[in-house]
């Protein structure tokens, strides 16, 4: 992937993310360890749940500001958005 996480500072750098994020897919999902939608859905669940001890492994804050309500809609929102 080209686009890092670290760099996703608006919606304009989530928007890029996650089309390179489809385009890692689309080139190399046969070797995602969670190539299907209920896996990846199951272990995206568990990252959020882990998400504190993940960034204080990594010697990081956890943001506190972060918009979850907007992440959340658009999950919520690509179920039937076209």
């Amino acid at each position: 992937m080209t686009t890092s996480p670290d760099h996703v500072n608006s919606r304009e750098d989530l928007f890029a993310f996650v089309v390179d994020l489809h385009q890692n897919y689309t080139e190399e999902g046969h070797t995602w360890e969670n190539a299907d939608l209920g896996r990846y859905l199951d272990a995206l669940a568990a990252w959020i749940h882990s998400a504190p001890g993940w960034y204080s492994n990594f010697g990081r804050t956890m943001p506190a500001d972060g918009d979850w309500s907007f992440f959340a809609r658009a999950l919520s929102a690509a179920r039937h958005y076209e």
